[in-house]
């Protein structure tokens, strides 16, 4: 099994890229979408946020009020490191149980947003940085996703800057131009990791 960490500031174009390598034969762990598991109405992890931030996050029905949640912590350190506190260690266990359940030749793509500013590149066999620039990232926020420019940009602040990524990065996937250009690139990728999985077989 060949475990990869998957990449990229927000607006990158990450999901494209974790879609891509999904059809090619790659087993994703979706941390986002697992972090938004761990919260569901009647779990732990939701319980626990409620304690921390009062019933104030939670809609009519009792899910989690997203938006509202991320208003309060993206603009706020501290409340955000309360908020990664409650939700990384149930990502991570229940990753560990994805992880646990693929092939010994498989390649597993962790997509992990906060790769970066958690420190946890030394997790994984190599990591795959998608890459684009601010200016690319924030047009791609306000045009494609709707978001307001101030919001796009405390965001963008919010993650660890495009340097920093890249210097983790064993392989990059330069995503600043059009969707055309992607496909080839990640397909390169793909065969390399394809490579390097059957190498651990």
């Amino acid at each position: 099994m060949l475990k990869i960490g998957l990449t990229g500031g927000i607006g990158a174009g990450k999901s494209e890229v974790s879609r891509l390598l999904v059809s090619y034969g790659a087993v994703l762990i979706d941390a986002d979408r697992i972090a938004r598991e761990v919260v569901e109405p009647g779990t732990e992890g939701l319980a626990a946020v409620v304690a921390a931030f009062g019933e104030s996050v939670l809609t009519e029905d009792g899910t989690l009020d997203r938006p509202k949640l991320g208003s309060i912590v993206f603009a706020d350190p501290e409340r955000l490191a309360t908020l990664n506190a409650i939700v990384h260690p149930l990502v991570g266990a229940r990753s560990a149980e994805l992880e646990s359940a693929a092939g010994p030749g498989d390649v597993v793509i962790h997509d992990v947003p906060l790769l970066t500013e958690n420190g946890l590149a030394p997790l994984y066999d190599l990591v795959v940085v998608v890459d684009a620039s601010p200016e690319t990232q924030l047009d791609r926020l306000v045009r494609l996703r709707g978001m307001a420019e101030a919001e796009a940009k405390a965001r963008m602040a919010a993650q660890a800057g495009r340097a920093a990524r890249l210097e983790i990065a064993d392989l990059v996937i330069d995503n600043d131009g059009p969707l055309d250009a992607l496909e080839p690139q990640v397909r390169k990728v793909w065969e390399e990791l394809e490579r390097r999985a059957a190498e651990t077989v």
